[in-house]
């Protein structure tokens, strides 16, 4: 259960948010969200993927493991990986919303909010949010341009989505994964590019998606498919252990 709030140098000037990457601190996840923006950073270490969410629609996702509460990334000393999603970097913060301050019916103004019983928050360790005398910390800023650049990602990749769907590229795939010890273990519900249609289609078509900031993140989700491999080996490597 996630507490949210408005964030403000008065009541949140003595917290601190610990930045070690740790299952105790709710890094010990199957995958998160992405969003086209990053696709080239994500596509260097893990598979790019989409998952159904529970009304049916499409996201893209970065794969982490092969069952829910497995990072193959991650063990006692860290995240081992050259780049990590911003979704999840951006933890405890979130976007939220506030109406305009003089009360009239305009946009909704976008404010930092924090998620009081997030692991990471705490006022013994961690990072400063704010200065001696109400500033913000260079911590806080760099916390402020994340959300914002998570904020954009994810309403463009929106928009990516229902591109590719209108052009019939989604493909459902399922992977047998057989481990060295004779295991298997299959990776099922999720799509990626349809590499073939991709190529069939006319050069309108590409010209538009390439116009519109789409074609490059589809190659880019088409090149993080060998990761799944960096998975495999990973998890193999754990059966050395």
């Amino acid at each position: 259960m996630n507490n949210y709030e408005l964030l403000n140098n008065i009541d949140h000037q003595d917290v601190r948010i610990i930045t070690d990457r740790s299952a105790d601190y709710g890094d010990k996840v199957m995958f998160v969200p992405t969003f086209p923006a990053e696709f080239r950073d994500v596509q260097t270490c893990y598979p790019i993927l989409f998952h159904q969410n529970a009304v049916g629609d499409l996201y893209p996702i970065a794969l982490f493991g092969f069952e829910e509460g497995e990072n193959l990334f991650l063990d006692e000393s860290g995240w081992h990986a050259p780049y990590i999603p911003a979704m999840v970097r951006r933890e405890p913060f979130m976007i939220g919303f506030q109406k305009p301050a003089d009360g009239s019916q305009g946009e909704p103004i976008r404010v930092l909010s924090l998620d009081m019983d997030h692991p990471r928050v705490s006022k013994e360790s961690g990072e400063a949010l704010f200065q001696p005398l109400g500033g913000r910390t260079p911590f806080l800023e760099d916390a402020a341009n994340l959300l914002e650049f998570t904020f954009a990602g994810l309403e463009h990749s929106g928009d990516f989505v229902k591109a590719v769907a209108e052009h019939d590229l989604f493909e459902q795939v399922s992977f047998n994964i057989k481990l060295k010890d004779g295991s298997t273990n299959q990776l099922l519900g999720f799509h990626t590019i349809h590499e073939e249609r991709l190529q069939e289609l006319s050069g309108t078509a590409l010209r538009s998606l390439s116009e519109k900031g789409f074609l490059m993140p589809m190659f880019m989700t088409l090149a993080s498919l060998p990761n799944i491999q960096t998975l495999v080996n990973k998890r193999n490597d754990l059966l050395d252990d």
